[in-house]
């Protein structure tokens, strides 16, 4: 939950240069793996985390280019991350644009079943939500043989950069 926009700003920041890092280490070749049928190939995990963020960011009154995350999603990394790109600068943008900190108290019906979020909640929400669909990533992108980018700390592939062992 955000009281404050510039702490919004802050969190979103790092988290979103975080989903790039990531995005970026997909491949075209990957977005269509499946590792079975209970989960999401690479690509329509990360058309879900582009998706998401204009999708709650218009329950919230926020208008800027919507992503329909249920569309099929582009048949390249590029144009996953691009898409990615934009969805996160409209989202800040939209948000110093028509909001101050009052703003973040305001209710919006967010889940479709009847019950109202503050405008915190649903940022608070968002960044966490982009958080878990990251880390579902990052195992798809494992299974898909693609290296991971170290997030909140090294990935195994950046131990060795920091002198440490690899881990079994």
């Amino acid at each position: 939950m955000y009281y404050k926009i510039s702490e919004f700003i802050e969190d979103w920041k790092y988290e979103s240069e975080s989903t790039i890092k990531v995005l970026n280490n997909l491949t075209d070749a990957s977005l269509t793996k499946n590792f079975g049928e209970n989960i999401r190939t690479p690509g329509r995990l990360a058309w879900h985390i582009v998706g998401a963020i204009s999708d709650l960011a218009h329950r919230m009154d926020l208008t800027f280019r919507k992503v329909d995350q249920d569309s099929p999603f582009p048949s390249t990394a590029k144009e996953i991350v691009n898409e990615y790109k934009l969805a996160s600068d409209g989202l800040i943008k939209e948000i110093k644009k028509k909001w101050n900190d009052d703003t973040l108290s305001i209710e919006d019906e967010i889940t479709g079943q009847g019950d109202r979020w503050s405008r915190g909640k649903t940022l608070g929400a968002l960044v966490t939500h982009q958080i878990h669909h990251r880390g579902q990533l990052t195992v798809v992108m494992r299974l898909a043989g693609l290296k991971v980018p170290g997030v909140y700390g090294p990935a195994k592939e950046e131990w060795i950069n920091y002198g440490m062992q690899l881990q079994e």
